[in-house]
């Protein structure tokens, strides 16, 4: 699944123009730029590997390996080997020495698809990596061998959950989630929908030389209705379906899949009312109901409760209304005049910052 083109090493162009992707797709530019441990949240489907390819893709690693490891598709004996490699005669079938995907990778990147998936045993080889970058092959007596690679993670499990649950170690957990990353379902960006179904369309035409040439404006309603619960992996799948089935040379509705054919104007909201974000309810208490950052905004993203994205777009809000000026956001966002320092290191700190200038 594709949810985004690579056009070159120092581009990355996501599908999209929602204001969810644009934040997205600049997270993932400054993000690239580190050598910083990442975390990539998200439901199943939305594209947490695309994340963790475009993050290498336009750092200073790209020219060197990107070795993904499904952490849910292994027993655990077979994901420590496929992890840190074995030596021949460790367990039946090690027939020669292997080097695993952290030695593979070195001076690239790793990334652990679906981390919570790991059993307790296999976090704390894990954590001892990484605490160490020493590489302990399975059957080994000694010689450990020290790695670099960059570590991306990705779950669509509630880690926090899980930890409360005896089932994630608090201390991975810390590891990991240096940077955050929280990849927003379809659902949450429906108008990115069309384009999308556009992008799958021409790719899937062109390998099936299919004589579709469009979706009919009453199908792409109803597309854009559905709720998308496997997300931009399960669009592309139905789009591909259809190109197959489909009579054409126009995608009708009844050419969809049942449960989207079924979606009607009830349960399809028309754009006349653009949905509130949690960055718009924010601005509002900070704006309408008089209260400050420090005690609205600023212990939601300490608590992990927003994301840096939310932050990024209520200090947009702020610089729109100031015309550029962090001084009169500051005085908008009802702080202190003492407050301002702080305010903007803040902004630093947590890479929340924005460039004023296109503002003024």
């Amino acid at each position: 699944m594709s949810t985004m083109t690579m056009r070159a090493k120092t581009r990355v162009d996501l599908i999209g123009h929602s204001p969810e992707i644009l934040a997205l797709q600049e997270e993932i530019e400054r993000v690239a730029r580190s050598d910083a441990k990442v975390l990539i949240t998200g439901e199943s489907g939305v594209g947490k590997e695309i994340v963790a390819r475009s993050i290498h893709t336009l750092g200073p690693r790209a020219p060197m390996p990107f070795a993904p490891v499904n952490c849910a598709g292994l027993p655990e004996t077979l994901l420590e080997s496929e992890l840190f490699g074995h030596v021949k005669g460790s367990f039946t079938g090690a027939y020669r020495d292997k080097p695993g995907k952290l030695e593979t990778a070195h001076t690239g990147m790793v990334f652990l698809d679906e981390v919570g998936e790991m059993t307790l045993r296999m976090q704390g080889l894990l954590l001892r990596f990484l605490e160490t970058g020493e590489l302990q092959k399975v059957g080994a007596d000694g010689g450990s061998r020290h790695v670099d690679v960059r570590v991306i993670a990705a779950t669509n499990r509630n880690l926090r959950e899980l930890i409360s649950q005896g089932q994630f170690r608090d201390d991975l957990y810390y590891r990991l989630n240096v940077i955050h990353i929280v990849v927003p379902p379809l659902r949450d960006r429906r108008e990115d929908i069309p384009e999308l179904v556009e992008h799958f369309l021409g790719r899937y035409v062109a390998a099936n030389r299919s004589p579709i040439t469009e979706v009919s404006p009453a199908a792409m309603k109803a597309l854009c209705a559905h709720s998308w619960p496997g997300n931009v992996r399960e669009l592309e799948n139905v789009i591909e379906r259809l190109v197959v089935n489909a009579k054409g040379p126009q995608i009708m509705p009844e050419d969809l899949p049942p449960d989207i054919r079924a979606q009607d104007a009830i349960s399809f909201r028309p754009r006349r009312e653009r949905r509130r974000t949690v960055a718009d309810d924010l601005y509002k208490r900070l704006t309408e109901n008089g209260e400050s950052f420090w005690t609205s905004v600023y212990p939601l993203f300490m608590e992990r409760e927003i994301t840096r994205a939310n932050v990024r777009e209520v200090v947009r809000k702020g610089l729109e209304e100031a015309r550029g000026n962090y001084k009169i956001v500051a005085r908008i966002f009802n702080m202190d005049t003492r407050d301002y320092k702080r305010f903007l290191n803040f902004l630093r700190k947590h890479d929340c910052q924005i460039p004023f200038k296109e503002y003024r």
